[in-house]
């Protein structure tokens, strides 16, 4: 156990070294970082929203939006279906969330409820613990006449497909910010948790998650009148000051779907800012198609149901880019661009409570947490060397690098350490010496038992190991279920406690035993105390 070949020697050396080297900049501020060479490890450890100040927010999705936009599919795609079928109908109309409908003859009922059959979606995929698979529920009022709506699980369905795909917009859109590690996170059926540490703008964060930003591209209307609209067409309205009325087709000519990219810019003429946009390769033709055949005619950008850019179609644009003017700062359009790269939200986002964590809070935390544990750091090293003497001293040496070791570590993965984790990082301080309590009792044990020093410090180090592995091994185990069914605050907590067991164990078994293997070997006692 005391033997160390030229390779296990050189790999804990650079083990060690690595870790002091890789911990390092964590002591630097970021202006004393920047000035440092290129090849010098620059990664700090990303402080949380309780350490280093930031913006917490709780928001909602709004599913009863998504419910209404099936509702309105299911409406025109029931309505193309009874026309080609040839079905006669007295009534059709979509009433909020349901669809009212009257046949004009009762044979015509069971082709109805195919048509029906046909056009709902199977939901069991996305709530297999549902025994009513349907997604519409069919209710029969009169003999022929219908009440159209969603059940209740398919409800369900749409709200946590629409929860899934809005945490994943929203952390495109706040990644586009610049910040580091946001925690976004589901709670409950329909509400989602975000907390960026370290923004200084909460206002603009709002802003962003605040639009939905389904941007649609529609053909004017301009036989229509204000007064009298047709249902082909709706009446839209600019987005700045003026409110300018714009009658549009309701049936988009292109969706936002086709975006693949958006950049801000300015205007070569007026050099104002604008947001030059490009479409994938089916939008590209689509878009070519629409402007080949609707030349000179005047074409709508609306986001959010609101005018932006109202341009005449001079000529075709067929290479699938495009430019949309309007009157932006330069922020806005830079915030315009953000939100269209990263997709339209499903559903509105209701903000439901704000908090801003101000950088004192986290200021009094990282000085509270620095004093805690040089002060537990400090008393262990001396109880070590009261102790233990000489083994006592190594032992300390070896608890310098195990804490290297976790935050160059932490500093390579870019974790995010919170309060929770560093609870993590002084609980593996008094586990490392814990194990290296166990071998010295052993060591001690040997030495009563007037075994020589080499013989107690081996036997010491093997009779240790296997009571050290399954201390560790079940608190890493613990470790791990910390990991996948907690959150945020415990997961926090977990990797550092997982992260410290392996240093630990490396520190307090093979570095205290590099040291005491080197020192046996140079002196060759023939007595040692412990």
């Amino acid at each position: 156990m005391l033997y160390f070949s030229k390779f296990k020697s050189l790999t804990v050396i650079i083990v060690s070294f690595l870790g002091i080297i890789f911990a390092f900049p964590n002591l630097l501020s970021s202006e004393k970082i920047d000035s440092l060479p290129s090849i010098f490890p620059s990664k700090q450890i990303n402080l949380g929203l309780d350490l280093r100040g930031g913006s917490h927010l709780l928001i909602e999705v709004d599913a009863s939006v998504i419910a209404l936009e099936r509702i309105d599919n299911i409406y025109n795609d029931l309505r193309l279906e009874l026309r080609k079928e040839n079905i006669s109908l007295a009534e059709i109309d979509q009433r909020n969330d349901q669809i009212v409908l009257s046949l004009s003859n009762l044979s015509s009922a069971e082709k109805l409820r195919d048509i029906l059959e046909d056009l709902s979606q199977d939901i069991v995929g996305i709530n297999p613990s549902v025994q009513n698979n349907q997604e519409l529920d069919v209710v029969e009022v009169t003999q022929n006449s219908y009440v159209i709506k969603l059940t209740e699980a398919a409800i369900d369905s749409l709200t946590r497909r629409s929860v899934d795909q809005s945490i994943e917009i929203v952390r495109r859109r706040i990644d586009e910010l610049g910040t580091k590690e946001p925690s976004i996170q589901r709670q409950g059926k329909s509400r989602i948790i975000i907390q960026v540490p370290g923004l200084d703008n909460p206002q603009r964060l709002k802003e962003l998650l605040g639009t939905t930003a389904k941007m649609t591209f529609h053909l004017m209307d301009p036989l229509a009148d204000v007064d009298d609209i047709p249902r082909s067409s709706m009446l839209l309205y600019s987005r700045d000051n003026n409110q300018t009325p714009y009658i549009v087709m309701r049936r988009s000519m292109i969706g936002g779907d086709n975006l693949v990219d958006a950049q801000p810019g300015f205007d070569s003429q007026t050099n104002r800012p604008v947001v030059n946009f490009r479409f994938d390769g089916q939008g590209a033709r689509k878009f070519g198609k629409i402007t080949t055949d609707n030349v000179g005619k005047p074409f709508a950008i609306v986001l959010d149901n609101e005018v932006i850019s109202s341009p005449i179609i001079n000529e075709p644009i067929l290479g699938g880019s495009g430019m949309i003017s309007g009157s932006f700062t330069v922020q806005e359009a830079n915030d315009l661009a953000i939100l269209l790269r990263a997709g339209a939200l499903p559903a509105p986002l209701i903000i439901l409570e704000e908090r801003t964590v101000g950088p004192d809070l986290g200021a009094d935390s990282i000085k509270a947490g620095k004093i805690a544990a040089l002060l537990g750091l400090l008393f262990v090293l001396l109880y070590m060397f009261i102790s233990y003497g000489r083994f006592g001293i190594y032992s300390n040496i070896s608890l310098a690098i195990n804490l290297s070791l976790i935050i160059a570590i932490l500093s390579l993965l870019q974790a995010t350490l919170t309060l929770p984790g560093i609870a993590g990082i002084i609980l593996t301080i008094g586990m490392a010496v814990d194990a290296n309590v166990l071998i010295f009792e052993r060591i001690r044990e040997e030495l009563n038992n007037k075994k020589s020093p080499i013989n107690a410090i081996d036997n010491g180090y093997k009779r240790a190991l296997t009571t050290i592995l399954d201390a560790n091994i079940t608190t890493f185990i613990a470790a791990i279920i910390l990991f996948q069914l907690g959150s945020g605050p415990i997961k926090g907590f977990s990797i550092t406690l997982a992260i410290g067991i392996i240093t630990s164990v490396f520190t307090a078994f093979t570095v205290t035993r590099f040291m005491v293997a080197r020192w046996i070997r140079k002196s060759n006692p023939k007595e040692i105390s412990i």
